[in-house]
């Protein structure tokens, strides 16, 4: 426990030095590229240039970076984002009133492409059947289209014809509390993400599997007349799992990274949508507090893979 503990507290230490980085580079590029928040008004011929400086100085634009950045920093440090340049909201409250809707899809999503890993290792299991080349071959054929790009398809040449599924957002105007219409919206997006999680889990619990079951020790387990399912329970699954963990803690960035493309097509009202208006618009607080956040999860995501590693695998040690 004392050796987790030194080792939780490293890695926090390194992450935090990680994060700054991060922090200096993206609000750097950030405020050095073409555009700002008065970039929209300075086209219109009508907004006055001693209008667009006043809207720099509101926002403390007009100022040198650096400044700029110790007073972002200095307000991150008290728990604040800061506000968006679009409505003048807290960045904060902007986030979690999307946060719900990330979560909602992405968690939906992740959980019904866990079936892949019971997939994985039938599939694995039945080596060279003709189950096993069908699944094969659809993961190929699936793998091979983005999964947004799939759903855009569904959506023009199914959704758009049928009406059988909406065309996107989260539910009906007037029926916000319903929740079968609600399931009624999750349902394609929800399934499109599935398939892609799938895929995923399957594809590498299959290959995880197979390379197990070769080992030496799987099979002296058999020769001692250990049945076929504790074999594959105790000693050949837990192995496999090594792989599907180090996915796993990709999952937590996926949050917000994964789902930019993804709710744009489906008008998911969610953080990557969020993201994709923050930059059009250029509202720095926001896409900061979305890109920290993101880079915190890969972080989290990474140690947490790290941890899991040592209780899938003994052998492992942190250090």
């Amino acid at each position: 426990m004392a050796g987790l503990t030194r080792y939780v507290t490293r890695r926090g230490l390194q992450s935090i030095m990680i994060l700054w980085g991060i922090s200096i580079m993206a609000f750097t590029i950030m405020h050095l590229a073409p555009g700002g928040p008065a970039a929209m008004l300075s086209q219109d011929p009508r907004v006055s240039p001693e209008v667009i400086k006043q809207i720099n100085a509101s926002f403390g634009l007009d100022q040198p970076i650096p400044v700029q950045y110790v007073k972002w920093v200095t307000s991150l440090l008290h728990g604040d984002f800061g506000r968006s340049f679009q409505d003048s909201r807290p960045v904060g409250e902007i986030v979690l009133e999307r946060l719900p809707a990330t979560i909602t899809l992405n968690i939906t999503g992740l959980l019904l492409g866990l079936l892949g890993i019971p997939l994985g290792i039938y599939t694995a299991l039945r080596r060279g059947s003709g189950f096993d080349h069908t699944v094969r071959i659809l993961t190929v054929l699936s793998n091979a289209a983005p999964d947004w790009w799939l759903g855009l398809l569904i959506l023009v040449f199914v959704a758009a014809p049928t009406h059988l599924l909406p065309l996107g957002g989260m539910y009906t105007i007037g029926k916000e509390y319903d929740i079968l219409d609600r399931v009624w919206h999750l349902l394609l997006p929800t399934a499109i993400s599935a398939l892609g999680e799938w895929i995923l889990w399957s594809r590498f619990m299959r290959s995880g599997i197979l390379e197990v079951i070769q080992q030496d020790y799987i099979r002296t387990a058999r020769a001692k007349g250990l049945r076929e399912s504790a074999v594959l329970n105790r000693h050949a699954l837990r192995n496999a799992l090594i792989p599907v963990v180090t996915i796993f803690s990709g999952s937590l960035a996926e949050i917000i990274s994964g789902a930019v493309i993804f709710e744009t097509v489906f008008s998911w009202p969610g953080i990557g949508r969020l993201a994709v208006t923050a930059l059009y618009a250029r509202d720095y607080p926001v896409v900061m507090a979305l890109l920290m956040i993101s880079s915190f999860l890969v972080l989290l995501g990474n140690l947490l893979a790290d941890i899991a590693y040592t209780w899938v695998d003994p052998r492992v040690t942190l250090q």
